[in-house]
């Protein structure tokens, strides 16, 4: 290639690596300073997956090889998948243990799901009450 190119892939390659960077420092300070779980989760994951594909896009910039395009596609993809199903599900065992700060919360649609599955529960078995077991349960027949 050219050295312009070369210039022009190296400056796009280090731009991305910066904001990946400060995305990623961004994340990190959230988890420092935010008081509650669910809004840590929120500032570990939302600029984290964004800040790895501004890095991906770097490696693959660097590298300037055709076979790594699809290896780091892949690789982002991933992360895209299962970075929020792994926060969804930390947001709620959180919510299921009562580990949180209720007055952070602005809008609780989790407690109002609850509400309208606690009518299908067994006599005598309300959500949100310990079973027999001792288990926190809050949902139908002893859910957890």
């Amino acid at each position: 290639m050219s050295a312009v190119v070369d210039t022009v892939l190296d400056a796009a390659a280090a731009v991305c690596l910066v904001v990946g960077a400060l995305m990623s420092l961004g994340a990190a300070i959230g988890l420092v300073r935010f008081p509650d779980l669910l809004t840590r989760m929120h500032a570990g994951t939302k600029p984290q997956v964004f800040g790895l594909l501004l890095m991906l896009t770097a490696v693959a910039l660097e590298n300037r090889e055709p076979v790594m395009a699809p290896l780091i596609a892949l690789g982002w993809l991933f992360q895209l998948l299962t970075v929020p199903v792994s926060a969804h599900m930390v947001g709620r065992s959180t919510y299921r243990t009562k580990h949180l700060n209720r007055a952070t919360l602005t809008q609780d649609d989790l407690q109002e799901v609850l509400n309208r599955t606690s009518g299908d529960a067994a006599p005598g078995a309300a959500a949100g009450a310990p079973s027999a077991d001792g288990q926190q349960t809050d949902g139908p027949a002893g859910t957890r």
